[in-house]
This record gives C-alpha cells, sequence and structure tokens, in this order.
C-alpha cells in the first residue's frame, strides 16, 4: 500500500519538534545572556530596532493595513524561491484580496517560503550592504536596524494575520507539517538578526547553546522512557 506523501509529512513534522524547542531554547538563552550580562537591551541595536517594531505595531493597529504591499511581497517570495529552485514564472497577478503565481515548478519550499522570508527586512540588509562597498555607512547602522524592526514586524504580524485567517498553502503540504517548518524558519531569521545586532553573540556562543539544548532534551527524553 503507497502511503500519501501528505501523510509522510506529518509523521516528518514529529522529528522537527525536538529541533524547534532546541532552536527557540537557543535564541532565548542567547538573548538573556546578552541582555542580562552584557547590557544588549541598553545598545542602539536593540532600542532602534524595538523602536521600528513600535511604529509597525502602531501602524498596523492604527491605521489602514497596507494589504496590497503585503500581498506584492507575498507573491514575489513566491517568484523568487521558484527562481531559487530552478523554475520558471509565467504569469503574476495581485490585488488586494489576494494574488496568484503561474509557475512550473512548486514544492514545500516555494509555498511556505512567504511566511518565513521576511522579504522588506533582507532587501533593506542587502541595500546597506551594497552601499557599503561605495561609501561608509557605519553612522546609519542604529537606522538600519530601526528599518529591519519595521519590516520584520511587518512580515511577522502579516504572517499571524494571514495564518489566524487560514491559508492553502499551509493545507497544500498539512498544516502541521506546514506550522511546524515556519516555526523553526522564523526562529532561524530571529536568530541570524540577533547573531547580527548582538556582538556578545558569536555562532559559537549560539552553538553552544544549541548543543546544551540537545542534551537536556535527549536527557529529559531518556528520563522519560524509563519511567515508562
Amino acid at each position: 500500500m503507497l502511503v500519501p506523501v501528505r501523510w509522510l509529512k506529518q509523521i516528518f513534522a514529529l522529528f522537527l519538534v525536538p529541533p524547534a524547542w532546541v532552536l527557540t531554547r537557543a535564541f532565548f538563552s542567547s538573548f538573556s545572556l546578552a541582555t542580562v550580562e552584557h547590557a544588549f537591551w541598553a545598545s542602539e541595536e536593540f532600542w532602534f530596532f524595538a523602536l521600528g517594531v513600535l511604529l509597525w505595531m502602531i501602524t498596523f493597529f492604527g491605521l489602514p493595513k497596507p494589504t496590497l504591499f503585503y500581498v506584492f511581497g507575498h507573491e514575489l517570495t513566491h517568484v523568487i524561491w521558484v527562481w531559487l529552485m530552478g523554475g520558471r514564472v509565467s504569469k503574476f497577478r495581485i490585488s488586494r484580496t489576494g494574488g496568484s503565481i503561474l509557475t512550473t515548478k512548486t514544492n514545500c519550499w516555494i509555498a511556505l517560503a512567504p511566511y518565513f522570508f521576511p522579504l522588506y527586512s533582507i532587501l533593506a540588509l542587502l541595500v546597506y550592504a551594497g552601499l557599503s562597498a561605495f561609501m561608509d555607512v557605519e553612522p546609519y547602522r542604529r537606522w538600519l536596524f530601526g528599518l529591519v524592526g519595521f519590516t520584520w514586524a511587518f512580515h511577522a504580524t502579516f504572517t499571524i494575520w494571514m495564518l489566524w485567517h487560514g491559508q492553502t498553502d499551509l493545507i497544500e503540504h498539512g498544516t502541521f507539517f506546514s506550522m511546524i517548518v515556519i516555526y523553526c524558519m522564523n526562529f532561524l531569521v530571529l536568530s541570524l538578526l540577533l547573531l547580527l545586532a548582538c556582538h556578545d553573540v558569536t555562532p559559537r556562543s549560539f552553538g553552544a547553546e544549541l548543543l546544551r539544548g540537545a542534551i537536556e532534551f535527549s536527557d529529559w527524553a531518556l528520563r522519560l522512557m524509563h519511567l515508562a
């Protein structure tokens, strides 16, 4: 008997739960250590990022939602990931009520990319990196983090809002599997932003936190097996 691929993805999603927990623990542990021991909360990067988030939250809840701008970014992200996967796009349509693309290739990464790939934040970082080749952009670093905070909050709020209202992108590959992938990838993006913003959180220290989390989870699983 052939097992549907969609069912296999739900089983695979169960094995993604431990990495999701380990990644979440590593992020919050690294953030806490940087905040308590190195006063990351007092840095310009932290406060400008927080200011950007605050400004977007005021915009999102206090002004008409820029839905068309989100739909454009959503569909453009699909397009970018189609290209990354070697596919071609022949149709691109957007409106305030939704959008669509016609492509020669599709998979779970292409379908779920808009929910974990903060397009406008990445564009801001790329523009900053590009300008750094021609001018001294260090004085504008604080404003970069403000813009990243604004655009990342844009991505996060619209992602939650859209998922709350239901999306066919998730149903196609199984809701549980899709949600776990989206969760893991968003925390991976947050972890990369933390590494970029905080000099006291290094790839080595973050890797050590990942290892500690994996050991803690393994110990817990072994104790649970012994109790059973």
